[in-house]
């Protein structure tokens, strides 16, 4: 394969955009599909799971290859190989771009044409920025009502880039748009056939030709900012060719100094062939992005490899897949050398030698075997054990670990049980692979409540979760809220004496003790000092007694909740002869502690979790007042760009759902971080509620 005409493409984008539409129209024009799937009526090719068909949205990228055939920078026809993702547009699902993102050379950014910047777009465009991603802007469904071209490129240059600079404009808009003007060529096209596959060239409408005009002017300066000799011929000049013009917009692309837009409606199959011809003019080819860095883990020495097939073998894999039938599958982008089944590569994380299997060409959820995998392209491998999302895995005598992929902390936690003996069996293994597949889910068992605690991005990425448990692994399971972990602790010092005497035939039990509990600051912990003097109790039942009170702390006096922040001073007391052991003492603290701990005005503490928003300026007010009703303490405001940060501690209790709450409080233009702070005392009402609740439990 002649690396010049590869493509390792994205489609991304917000929610409802049309992603998915647009992939679909892909696959039917380049010929790698015969009939066009539609989303609407749950056949589209690209959304394969039947989670995606039901809701109609995309869950988990899809990776295919198909060919376009077009001019190449020389104006000669070629036949050009395209890698395409389809990235899912839910905020939940972030980390399916995130990781699509960062091994692909160029991506597609799909707007919807009525809305403009939506916030989901926001998050795309920053991840692509993130990992340098080279990409165009497609503005679809012109056809819709409210489509604007206009109002859509404004919102792109006022919320994401200046640089975005149109190559085509729409004739027509809503439902009179017909067809597209292509601004280097100054020629006009509309679209015939079933399915649009017919471009037919027509004149330029006599009202657009000024408007033509002056997007031309503004795309020629744009690309002669890009370039420096460019600029010397628009300078002399005031004015570029058309070859110049394709040249100077290539080279500004891959750059990154220039987003072309173009404009079109997939579902009315209009426009989709000229974005792919923008595709092979504009995107980078994997020798035009710069060479994979690493770090040599023997050396610690930074090292790179080239897209060529003679550099030694560097793989990224980048997804993790159960698949029904072949079991796991790994998702890789072949950096540099030919990756060949059969043969065996080390994983640099881990140091584990790894045998590359079988390869596959994926097609959505169909395969076809390959025997090789060749520098800059994307492929699948059958049978790796131990590889990971973001594993490197390289040859032996040359190893090499590229950088990572980072995902977010899950935001949201949920408890869930299986329903039977049996699902609990599975559920574990059932967990253990969606855990593997996914890096933003979590799961975790609780040690106090002993709950299995499954962590996400959002309600529908769990709910998506517990629906593939039933449907992929038959695990049927209850899902809950998990329990928050709170604490106990004392206010007052208090002096106590406990003695322990258990006569039975035989031999006794007899421990005594005199000790004070003092508070101790918030997070210092338990301490335990020995002031006891003259041998009244023998030093081998001192340690005893420090593991009696600390067993006494395991269960607090008002809720049963773990005690913190206390210090012992083991005082005096006295010990029989006989009947004293190690057993007598341990217990006469452990009830010690539970009854001076009852005097020393105990309360219950809960978690407070440091959290930040961003949101957009206009819904400040609304977000403080709800941070407010959760109890919130507002640490401080700025400013981050054009949006508003706040800093505020909030209980975690309050926290639940507040991903959702807060989506729609701001129309899903505000996120929000979460860690966790510190333990503060509850409020009366909250922990009379706790200790309700906790009561309850106890009782069932």
């Amino acid at each position: 394969m002649d690396l010049h005409n590869l493509r390792n493409i994205g489609i991304i984008a917000h929610i409802d955009a049309g992603k998915t539409t647009t992939s679909e129209r892909i696959l039917f024009y380049t010929g790698k599909n015969y009939k066009i799937g539609e989303v609407h009526e749950g056949e589209a090719t690209m959304d394969w799971m039947e989670q995606e068909r039901k809701r109609g949205i995309t869950i988990t990228s899809a990776a295919t290859q198909c060919s376009w055939k077009a001019k190449d920078v020389e104006g000669k026809d070629t036949v050009f190989t395209i890698n395409i993702i389809d990235t899912p547009g839910h905020v939940d699902f972030t980390a399916e771009v995130e990781r699509s993102l960062r091994v692909l050379d160029g991506g597609v950014v799909v707007f919807d044409g009525s809305q403009g910047v939506e916030p989901q777009s926001e998050t795309v465009w920053r991840q692509a920025d993130k990992y340098g991603v080279p990409r165009l802007a497609f503005i679809n469904k012109m056809d819709k009502t409210g489509g604007d071209f206009f109002m859509s490129l404004g919102s792109i240059h006022d919320r994401l880039s200046k640089n975005a600079v149109a190559i085509q404009i729409p004739i027509g808009a809503e439902s009179d748009f017909t067809g597209v003007v292509d601004i280097i060529a100054k020629k006009a096209y509309k679209f015939e056939g079933e399915h649009g596959e017919k471009i037919v060239e027509i004149p330029i409408p006599a009202d657009m030709n000024d408007e033509v005009s002056e997007y031309r002017a503004v795309l020629m300066e744009k690309v002669a900012e890009a370039d420096d000799d460019l600029l010397d011929e628009y300078l002399k000049n005031n004015a570029l060719s058309d070859a110049q013009i394709i040249k100077g917009l290539r080279v500004g692309t891959v750059k990154n100094k220039i987003y072309p837009v173009v404009c079109g409606s997939s579902l009315k199959n209009m426009g989709v062939q000229l974005m792919l011809d923008a595709v092979v003019a504009y995107l980078p080819s994997p020798l035009d992005v710069p060479s994979a860095k690493g770090t040599n883990p023997d050396t610690e020495k930074e090292e790179e490899r080239k897209a060529s097939n003679d550099d030694p073998v560097t793989v990224l894999a980048f997804k993790i897949a159960t698949d029904p039938f072949v079991g796991r599958l790994t998702f890789v982008r072949v950096y540099s050398g030919v990756m060949k089944a059969g043969t065996y590569m080390i994983n640099s994380r881990s140091g584990t030698k790894e045998r590359i299997g079988r390869i596959v060409r994926m097609h959505s959820n169909h395969r076809s075997e390959i025997t090789e995998v060749e520098a800059g392209d994307i492929a699948a491998v059958i049978g790796l054990k131990d590889t990971r999302t973001g594993d490197t895995l390289c040859e032996e005598d040359h190893p090499i670990r590229l950088e990572s992929i980072k995902f977010a902390e899950p935001v949201i936690h949920m408890a869930v049980e299986p329903k039977t003996k049996a699902d609990q069996e599975r559920m574990g293994m059932a967990l253990q692979k969606l855990a593997e597949e996914d890096p933003t889910f979590s799961v975790r068992t609780d040690d106090e409540t002993s709950q299995t605690i499954i962590g996400g991005m959002g309600e529908l990425h769990l709910d998506i979760i517990v629906d593939r448990m039933r449907r992929e692994f038959k695990v049927e399971s209850n899902v809950g809220t998990p329990q928050v972990a709170y604490r106990e602790t004392i206010q007052k010092e208090v002096e106590h004496e406990e003695k322990y005497i258990k006569q039975t035939g035989g031999r006794g039990q007899y421990g005594h003790v005199i000790f004070k509990i003092v508070p101790q600051e918030p997070g210092k912990g338990y301490e335990f000092v020995n002031e006891v003097v003259g041998g009244r109790i023998p030093r081998e039942f001192i340690s005893p007694c420090d593991k009696g009170f600390q067993e006494g702390m395991t269960r607090g006096i008002q809720a049963g909740y773990p005690v913190v922040d206390v210090k012992v001073e083991l005082l005096d007391g006295s010990y029989h002869d006989v009947d004293s052991s190690e057993m007598a003492f341990k217990i006469a603290a452990s009830i010690g502690f539970q009854n001076a701990a009852r005097k020393a005005d105990p309360i219950i503490l809960e978690p407070i979790m440091k959290v930040e928003i961003v949101t957009p300026e206009e819904f400040l007010g609304d977000v403080m007042g709800d941070i407010n009703s959760r109890r919130g303490v507002i640490q401080g405001t700025g400013d981050r760009g054009t949006a508003k940060t706040i800093q505020v501690n909030v209980p975690l209790a309050e926290m639940f759902g507040y991903a959702t709450d807060l989506r729609s409080l701001t129309q899903g233009r505000a996120s929000y971080s979460m860690e966790p702070s510190h333990y503060a005392k509850v409020p009366g009402n909250v922990a009379a509620e706790v200790i309700a609740k906790r009561v309850g439990v106890v009782k069932r």
